[in-house]
């Protein structure tokens, strides 16, 4: 029987999917995989990723902690590709690599004053607070009131996180500096904006209500929004989802805090359509004052056209959730422009060329780019396994595809490398530490203490 030694670069929700598909779906082939993570711990977004007070969605991890706890996947946490290993050595090790390195950078904003002190990447605050080990554990919540750029589940993830009532979190598995970055922030108004109109969000019902169950804060939507035009009266009644969208917000428009009627709560979530981004201003020293956008309208094709109409509104702080990026990895092909390895249904291609590179493989959002929710993941990764399995013949051909060959170079390296007991330590060490105050676990939050808990130590 062929032997294929597999590498996979990531162990997120794409890169274990990846292996079980492969596990479950083959049977020509002898196949052992080992996993490569640059974190201590899996699981990639679905940990770092997501807000806190999500147990629905966090209920992903039990699926992938049932992968990962059949035992027949080798996990090598702390490893970071292009320092700890590089390509030459899977190619001296396996057969074949897939790079499910997903994309946790934001994308740009090209406007004026995107740059200033007060302006933030969302991608980098909710690192901080799902206490990401490699992220400053401080975060500046000094502002009264903040903008939120974006229409996705990330922008309401945001918003949600800065308008809702720190103790509110306590039951969930909210880091304990987060908890007090959170509880002396003085915001009362969080703005959230979006180019188009309430039809044409990217974000999910189930985000949505979450919203309007915050204690204590005030849904603002605006009368003016919700003049639709024949495209989104289509949408709204042949869409489920954007039905279901649109009636919490019709819902909303009744409550008395609608276009600020005098709600009774201590903070406002504004939900502002129509707004296309046109500039941040800043004040004396350089810091965000002010974010300026153009109102817009239906262009009757389902985009949107400018108005000419300027507005402003005051704001000492600003989070673009515009998207995510991928990042570039040492020695792989990388298209700078769309942020993910360019391929042909997963089969790595060189740069500015359809030339395949034999033995590449790429998964997830780095593949694809960073759209669609788990299922589209579970799809992702089948493409994938079935190029894997057919490309037999243009597999490398390892000098050293012995199973001991990769702890020994990693030893040798000095690189301190967490496995899946490690893990399990990690995350019964996660739990115990919350379970006196009833919570579900207690982020360990420092690499260095990671590690250590990890590897006994």
């Amino acid at each position: 029987m062929t032997k294929l030694r597999l590498a996979i670069v990531g162990a997120g929700p794409a890169g274990i999917y990846a292996a079980d598909i492969l596990l479950k779906a083959e049977r020509r082939f002898d196949v052992s995989i080992d996993l490569f993570e640059q974190l201590p711990a899996p699981y990639g977004l679905v940990r770092y990723g997501v807000a806190p007070d999500h147990p629905r969605i966090k209920g992903i991890i039990t699926a992938l902690r049932e992968v990962l706890d059949r035992g027949d996947i080798r996990i090598f946490g702390n490893v970071r590709f292009g320092e700890d290993i590089t390509l030459d050595d899977l190619k001296q090790h396996y057969h074949a690599v897939i790079f499910a390195t997903g994309a946790v950078r934001d994308t740009d904003l090209r406007i004026p004053g995107i740059d200033a002190e007060g302006s933030y990447g969302a991608a980098d605050f909710v690192s901080w607070f799902d206490g990401h080990p490699d992220v400053p554990r401080t975060w500046p919540l000094e502002a009264e009131s903040v903008a939120v750029i974006g229409n996705g589940n990330v922008a309401l993830d945001v918003s949600r996180m800065l308008a809702k009532h720190a103790e509110d979190l306590l039951p969930t598995e909210i880091p304990d500096n987060v908890y007090e970055g959170l509880k002396a922030s003085p915001v009362t108004d969080v703005h959230v904006f979006g180019r188009r109109g309430p039809a044409q969000v990217k974000f999910t019902p189930l985000e949505l209500r979450e919203l309007g169950e915050l204690r204590d804060v005030d849904m603002v939507v605006y009368d003016e929004d919700f003049e639709y035009d024949e495209a989104s009266k289509a949408a709204i009644a042949s869409n489920k989802q954007v039905m279901v969208i649109d009636r919490v917000l019709q819902a909303w428009r009744k409550r008395p805090s609608v276009n600020n009627a005098g709600g009774e709560a201590s903070r406002r979530l504004h939900l502002h359509f129509w707004a296309k981004p046109v500039e941040v201003k800043t004040d004396q020293n350089g810091r965000v004052s002010a974010f300026v956008y153009e109102r817009t309208r239906p262009d009757g094709e389902g985009g949107v056209v400018g108005t000419g109409e300027m507005r402003e509104v005051a704001v000492q702080a600003i989070y673009r959730a515009v998207g995510y990026f991928g990042s570039p990895l040492p020695g792989v092909p990388f298209d700078k422009r769309h942020g993910v390895i360019p391929n042909h249904e997963g089969q790595v291609l060189r740069k500015d060329s359809n030339e395949r590179v034999p033995g590449v493989y790429a998964t997830g959002w780095i593949k694809r780019g960073p759209v669609g929710l788990i299922g589209h993941t579970k799809s992702d990764a089948m493409e994938t396994v079935r190029h894997i399995i057919n490309d037999q013949g243009s597999w490398w051909q390892p000098t050293d595809p012995s199973e001991e060959a990769i702890p020994a170079l990693l030893a040798s390296r000095g690189v301190a490398w967490t496995d899946l007991d490690g893990w399990h330590r990690l995350d019964e060490h996660e739990v115990a530490l919350g379970a006196p105050q009833g919570r579900a676990r207690v982020k360990v939050v420092s690499r260095d203490e990671m590690i250590a808990v990890s590897r006994g130590e």
